[in-house]
């Protein structure tokens, strides 16, 4: 069966940034973090909570020379961090992205030289992944609304970029909210990559809030997972309509199943 984690970025925002971590692990939460260089490492530690997935890199990009030089210098350090925190998943993207969520390059066509480069760069994270006992996934994102013009942002280019790797140590972090705005069929989006999934993160469309407050029908998303086996995390990154209490009780509820759901 599933665990099921949440950010520690979007929920309880009105506390410490520790404070926020103790109250999703007291909740029984794993807890997700993103940049981890603005975060307190030791405190982190020491905080007693299981830590599911952090970004993996600080700069960089899958497109250019020294892009690729500072993702993979950046990686080197997450690994690090990742090690005192016993974070399985380091998290990266097409790009990097500024403070407001923003592509630091923005293409969104790529010719197929720099898709050959993409699919190497990946592959070299993958084997620092492997000498250190850690999985990078690549995420999808949306062009939309939260993230217009980043490279590679489809959950189509993330699954053909990790496939073409086919490396144990990279994986996908399969974003089922920025899916559902770029491509949507999410049921079917679920069987074609789930050999390839690292990951699973979870919000509702619109606003990226908690299941419950959109469009998507999680509680069958649940039942697929359970029908293909789905062992890994199902991560909550998303904003709380009202209450963070009451969000984490309704992503709970999304995914407990207590009735049967037509496959």
């Amino acid at each position: 069966m599933y665990r099921l984690a949440a950010s520690a970025e979007m929920l309880f925002a009105e506390l410490p940034f520790i404070e926020r971590v103790r109250r999703i692990h007291d909740r029984g939460f794993e807890v997700e973090i993103w940049d981890w260089s603005t975060k307190d490492i030791a405190a982190l530690a020491a905080s007693g909570a299981t830590f599911s997935s952090m970004t993996g890199y600080l700069t960089g990009d899958l497109l250019t020379d020294d892009g690729i030089d500072q993702l993979l210098a950046t990686a080197r350090k997450s690994l690090e961090v990742a090690a005192r925190l016993d974070c399985p998943r380091l998290n990266v993207h097409g790009t990097g992205l500024d403070s407001n969520g923003q592509a630091i390059i923005q293409r969104t066509d790529v010719t197929p030289g720099e898709w050959l480069k993409a699919k190497d760069t990946l592959s070299r994270l993958a084997d620092l992944g492997a000498e250190h006992g850690r999985v990078f996934t690549l995420e999808n994102l949306n062009t939309l609304v939260d993230h217009p013009g980043t490279p590679f942002a489809k959950a189509a280019d993330t699954i053909a970029l990790v496939g073409a790797v086919d490396h144990p140590h990279l994986r996908l972090n399969l974003d089922l909210y920025h899916a559902q705005i770029g491509e949507g069929n999410l049921v079917q989006l679920v069987r074609d990559a789930f050999e390839l999934i690292g990951e699973i993160q979870v919000a509702d469309v619109p606003g990226r809030c908690e299941p419950g407050t959109g469009e998507i029908n999680y509680a069958r998303v649940a039942s697929e997972l359970v029908a293909l086996g789905y062992n890994g995390v199902v991560g909550l990154e998303g904003w709380a309509s009202s209450d963070s209490d009451v969000a984490l009780d309704r992503f709970a509820k999304a995914f407990t199943l207590t009735e049967t759901v037509a496959l």
